[in-house]
Order: C-alpha cells, then sequence, then structure tokens
C-alpha cells in the first residue's frame, strides 16, 4: 500500500512525540520508546511481534489510539489493524 503524503500522516513520525502532543494529560505517554515511528509499527504486526513491546507502553488505550492513527496513515479501518493485531499469521498491512 502506498502512503498518502501528508505530513500529518507521515509513517516515519516518532510516535511519542505524536502521543505526547496530541494526549498531553497523559503521563503514560513519555514512557513510550522514543524510537518508535508508525511504519515500525506496522512492520511489528506485521511480523507478530508484541506491539506493547515495541512501544514500551502496556497499556490498551494507548494501543487504540495508536492503533488509530495508524489506520489513519495506512488509509484503512482502525479494524483492519485490529485484526491485523489479533492475527497469529505474518502478513504485511
Amino acid at each position: 500500500m502506498k502512503y498518502i503524503l501528508n505530513p500529518l500522516n507521515n509513517p516515519n513520525m516518532n510516535i511519542r512525540e505524536f502521543y505526547v502532543k496530541n494526549y498531553p494529560s497523559d503521563d503514560m505517554g513519555k514512557g513510550i520508546n522514543p524510537k518508535a515511528t508508525f511504519d515500525g509499527l506496522a512492520k511489528t504486526l506485521s511480523n507478530c511481534h508484541c506491539v506493547y513491546e515495541y512501544l514500551y507502553v502496556y497499556d490498551s488505550i494507548i494501543r487504540e489510539r495508536l492503533f488509530e492513527k495508524l489506520a489513519s496513515i495506512k488509509g484503512c479501518e482502525y479494524e483492519v489493524i485490529y485484526q491485523r493485531w489479533l492475527s497469529p499469521i505474518k502478513k504485511p498491512l
């Protein structure tokens, strides 16, 4: 899938910077992996690796918010990202 060239939907966007900016009242955002990107999150999902380990944060609300943003970047529905997360089969997003 090709990415839409939009600075707000940049797959290389730093996840922690995005999260802290958009959810400033959630202090757990400061604990997100400082090197994590949405492209890296997509690859983590595609390779059936643990999303929480990639993010360094084990919180379902943060995961849901980041899946919503990843869906926006990928131009798909949240459910596509969520089902990819649940699937035990390696498959690119």
